[in-house]
């Protein structure tokens, strides 16, 4: 038996869009099923938001999200949580960093760390703070 961990993002309405930018940076399976979809409209300017959704890559990379309904309490945070993507080399992290910074805040640029030949730091355009590193060993 195993355990795997997903990061899942809460959004107010902007789901749909924020897994369509991540299924534009990793590729793989977007699923996504509305509250229409799945009979469950409580307020009809909601009703083709996000109940669930999930972008999962044949590279690994997975993650879920949906549109919290506007009659739950909802604060997106300032640093409630980073997603962190770690990849094999600085060519492939590097790939995915160009893509996820169009449009984003960049915190840390994406260089050379003590752990690591590859790490950066930024909020996308969504408000999600990640941060990449490359798990190949830094050279001595």
């Amino acid at each position: 038996m195993s355990v795997t961990t997903t990061t899942h993002l809460n959004f107010r309405g902007d789901a749909g869009a924020a897994l369509e930018f991540y299924h534009s940076v990793f590729g793989g399976h977007r699923a996504v099923i509305t509250y229409a979809d799945a009979g469950n409209v409580q307020d009809e300017a909601e009703a083709d938001q996000v109940m669930w959704g999930q972008v999962l890559a044949d590279g690994g990379f997975h993650v879920m999200a949906y549109d919290v309904p506007a009659r739950l309490p909802y604060d997106r945070g300032v640093n409630s949580f980073f997603v962190s993507l770690r990849g094999e080399t600085v060519e492939e992290v590097t790939g995915y960093w160009d893509k996820l910074a169009e449009g984003a805040t960049v915190v840390v640029p994406i260089g050379p760390a003590g752990w690591a030949p590859a790490y950066g730091m930024l909020r996308d355009r969504f408000g999600v703070v990640w941060v990449v590193d490359a798990a190949e060993p830094a050279a001595a």
